[in-house]
Parts: C-alpha cells; structure tokens; sequence
C-alpha cells in the first residue's frame, strides 16, 4: 500500500523513518506513473525486508519536485536512514520497468546487510 506524503509530512516519513523508503514521485495525468504502482507493490511483498512505499504528487509539492531537481515523471527515490541511496528516472521502455524496480529492490536487501 502506499502512502501519501506531502511537503509537510515528507521528513517524518521518508527521512526520519526507521526503514527504507521508496519514493515514487507522481501526477495523476501520468500514465507510466499509474502502470508503475501494480509492479511496485506486487515487488515490495515479495522481498524479505520491509520497505515503506509512498508516493508524492509532483505537481501538487513544487518544493519537493525543484528541490530534488525531478526532470521527468515517473521518478524513483529509494531513501535509507534520511539519506537517498538511489534514484531511478528517465524510464525508456516499458519492458524494462519491471527489471529496474527489481534491481532496487537488490539495492534495499544490499543495504539491510
């Protein structure tokens, strides 16, 4: 499930948050972005550490979107201990989503260790 998080709820729960987080920067005009969440949760479950999901809209927290300079949407950031260990843009092809989300799901089990 994700949340949602906004500019004044983003600290608390991504950077302050005791788990991993993976951050998925959107807008409800975005298809890729909707065709992304499927894929993300159906991931999420099947790794062995949690990782908090939550998305943000881009339009709706300009702050949020200039500060961490989002070109493109769909946008992935995975934030471990308040600080973003990963980021994931500029998606090409739709085929290759699914192998892209799973490396950062690598990425999550690699930090737990």
């Amino acid at each position: 499930m994700f949340f949602s998080v906004n500019e004044r709820t983003f600290e608390q729960e991504v950077l302050a948050s005791s788990q991993p987080v993976l951050v998925h920067f959107c807008a409800p005009w975005c298809g890729l972005c909707q065709m992304i969440n499927p894929v993300l949760l159906k991931l999420a479950s099947e790794i062995e550490r949690p990782i908090k999901l939550v998305s943000i809209n881009a339009d709706d927290n300009f702050k949020l979107s200039t500060f961490y300079r989002l070109k493109t949407l769909p946008t992935l950031m995975l934030f471990e201990r308040g600080s973003l260990v990963q980021r994931l843009d500029n998606f090409r092809q739709r085929e290759d989503l699914e192998q892209i989300i799973k490396n950062l799901m690598n990425e999550v089990m690699a930090h737990s260790v």
